[in-house]
């Protein structure tokens, strides 16, 4: 895919993502919309790795990628983001979880169990 790091942004610069990074990249963009992977799900589809080095790709090079189609296992909004993400979440059709208003933030959560995505890439 030949996506850049954010140091090789001077022109001229042409330096490669590390490739454990451009792999867990590649697995963000075949998640179809209204889906949803966790960090450990990335991780064990690759087969190497963790969530914490997933997460870390993600926080690093993930913008150029449906970064919010990987997500936390408890299907909390990715904090700092949670309003960029539920409106990808909603114009995907995502299923969510409504908060109850006694809750803090008010905000949804993703329900796992029907958003979730094996990874099966012939049922894309």
């Amino acid at each position: 895919m030949g996506r850049m790091s954010p140091q090789s942004q001077e022109p001229g610069a042409a330096a490669e993502l590390p490739e454990f990074a451009e792999r867990v990249l590649e697995v963000a963009e075949l998640i179809p919309p209204g889906r949803v992977m966790t960090y450990g799900d990335v991780a064990e589809w690759l087969g190497e790795g963790g969530p914490r080095q997933v997460g870390r790709v993600m926080a690093l090079y993930g913008g150029a990628v449906p970064w919010w189609r990987v997500v936390r296992a408890d299907g909390v909004l990715l904090p700092g983001h949670e309003q960029r993400a539920l409106a990808h979440y909603r114009a995907e059709g995502t299923p969510l979880r409504e908060a109850a208003r006694s809750a803090e933030g008010h905000l949804p959560r993703i329900r796992m169990a029907a958003a979730r995505w094996d990874g099966d890439i012939s049922h894309t």
